[in-house]
């Protein structure tokens, strides 16, 4: 199996735009793992994506706006919300790189419910808020459904300089091109799109976290092998596929 390249900037290849949003404020924590402890809870037909041998636990908080359908206008009011995701690397038996999300807590309910019954994505709603000082960002989370309730996070990061040429760590974590989700019996690929990252070194002040060990990982021990800030980009999905059964 050929793995694709990690791209930073790569052609859409999708023909339409089934959902199209903005990340903003973004913030990205990562650890690294040991593939074999996250394997099993990765989707029939994938397998845990490395760099050197180790793959990595992504925490990522970051506001999303102007959800919409297609080429239509965002949806008012619930296409805006705050999210705070939980993520593991992936890749599947065409080579495609992706992510695939142990857990999402989003502050609209109505998204959250949308996402669990179409794809099957772990959406859960939660109590969130983003703050702004100066070059100060906090987040913050509460789940409230469906659980574990009261299961929160509060990270607070100082961003710092633009990153000229990012590292092929950095752009191992953020250049993903899809995700992978389990639904309905069959693994499926949905493939994105969006301009190359600007990418901020950024300073972890706090961070008090339970969102990680909730999603059934290991409780990260020592500080993070990244912190990342983007002030966001432009975001289009294209249709989910399933990926073929092995012969």
């Amino acid at each position: 199996m050929q793995i694709e390249p990690v791209d930073p900037a790569p052609v859409p290849t999708f023909p339409r735009t089934l959902l199209r949003q903005r990340w903003a404020d973004l913030t990205f924590l990562h650890w690294a793992v040991a593939p074999e402890l996250v394997a099993p809870l990765l989707p029939a037909g994938t397998r845990p994506d490395t760099l050197d041998g180790t793959t990595h636990v992504g925490l990522i908080g970051f506001r999303m706006v102007g959800l919409g359908l297609g080429r239509g206008p965002a949806v008012p009011y619930l296409g805006t919300f705050w999210e705070t995701n939980v993520r593991l690397y992936s890749v599947d038996q065409a080579g495609r790189r992706a992510v695939v999300f142990r857990s999402l807590d989003a502050s609209r309910l109505i998204p959250v419910l949308v996402a669990r019954i179409t794809l099957r994505l772990p959406y859960l709603w939660s109590a969130m808020r983003l703050d702004h000082d100066g070059d100060l960002r906090s987040y913050r989370c509460r789940r409230r459904w469906p659980g574990p309730v009261g299961t929160t996070s509060r990270m607070v990061v100082r961003v710092g300089a633009p990153i000229r040429r990012p590292t092929p760590l950095e752009h191992f974590l953020t250049a993903r091109w899809g995700l992978h989700t389990r639904a309905y019996g069959r693994t499926r690929h949905l493939p994105n799109w969006h301009p190359q990252w600007p990418l901020h070194r950024a300073e972890l002040l706090h961070l008090d976290d339970e969102l990680v060990t909730a999603a059934g990982l290991p409780t990260p021990t020592g500080p993070p092998v990244s912190v990342l800030y983007s002030p966001g980009v432009p975001v289009r999905f294209g249709p989910p596929a399933a990926l073929r059964r092995p012969r």
